[in-house]
């Protein structure tokens, strides 16, 4: 058994990763996976490029911001588009609404947030200015923070914690793709390095990811997929059964076959240009995009 270190974030996204751990995918293509559930982005980060993780499936901006610092990271395969709804407090009926108030973040340089900068900034506000963002971590921090007080005015939340959030009376101002269009947000990426020198092992998990997703798309199997994010997610049925909805749109959810949305990718950079600056290191995206495992993968999943 080959050991393979993965870094993701512990929400509902994580449903492919958790099939082909209790199908025995993994285990099928010689592959011992062990997850690191991260906290937050910045961890992440610094797990793959100091060694510690060796794949990371989670929102490719990171990647793009390993790669702004130097780091050899490439992108291996695309996933979904985010799953991203805007959720404030029940009291905010517009973006206009949130001026002098607080947004929370997992961090405000990277991914969702870059986002959420890109959208306020198109309704006029401008970043630091007009509002703030205050780092509180994942996505499960974040619903507490909105959850515990006001102050915490809005933030951007995917599932389960949408679904979870709505019920507690919160709402939404629509999901970021339909205010801002295709957006290639999660997906896999690694340091060239460890592709090149372990591609058999690097294959074998996007082949076994992609069998999840289809194992996941096959209605009779949500009952399975509602009781592992039941499980692994610690909510009820009716949540569950709502997220799996939301996971399985394939305009909102998981792409099929986890394929890579040029378009969508080409709108993170455009983003991270426009909220970061542009970066010389970005400017070809076919220096930092490598599919040709996920392709192998394909031709044999």
């Amino acid at each position: 058994m080959t050991l393979l270190r993965v870094s993701a974030f512990p929400n509902a996204k994580a449903l492919p990763l958790w099939l082909a751990q209790s199908r025995g995918l993994f285990r099928q293509g010689g592959l011992d996976v062990e997850i690191d559930w991260t906290e937050s982005s910045k961890a992440q980060r610094e797990g793959l490029a100091e060694g510690r993780i060796d794949l990371v499936q989670s929102a490719l901006d990171n990647g793009l911001a390993l790669i702004t610092l130097g780091h050899d990271v490439i992108i291996a395969m695309g996933g979904e588009a985010g799953m991203n709804d805007f959720i404030v407090q029940p009291e905010i009926a517009t973006l206009q609404d949130l001026k002098g108030r607080t947004l929370v973040v997992d961090s405000p340089d990277t991914a969702y947030a870059l986002l959420a900068r890109k959208m306020l900034a198109r309704a006029g506000l401008v970043y630091n200015q007009d509002y703030t963002m205050h780092s509180v971590g994942n996505g499960s921090k974040r619903l507490a923070a909105l959850l515990q007080s006001k102050d915490a005015a809005g933030g951007v939340l995917n599932p389960p914690f949408t679904a979870q959030a709505k019920a507690a009376g919160l709402k939404s101002l629509g999901r970021l793709v339909d205010h801002l269009g295709p957006y290639q947000a999660g997906g896999l990426f690694v340091m060239r390095a460890f592709a090149q020198n372990n591609g058999a092992a690097l294959e074998a998990f996007i082949r076994a990811y992609v069998q999840a997703l289809r194992f996941a798309r096959d209605p009779a199997h949500a009952q399975i997929c509602i009781d592992l994010l039941c499980e692994h997610l610690q909510i009820d049925e009716t949540i569950a059964r709502d997220t799996l909805a939301d996971v399985l749109d394939p305009a909102f959810g998981f792409a099929i076959d986890a394929r890579l949305d040029r378009l969508g990718l080409n709108n993170v950079l455009s983003t991270r240009a426009e909220t970061e600056g542009a970066d010389q290191r970005l400017r070809d995206p076919t220096s930092f995009i490598d599919e040709q495992w996920y392709e192998r993968a394909i031709a044999h999943a």
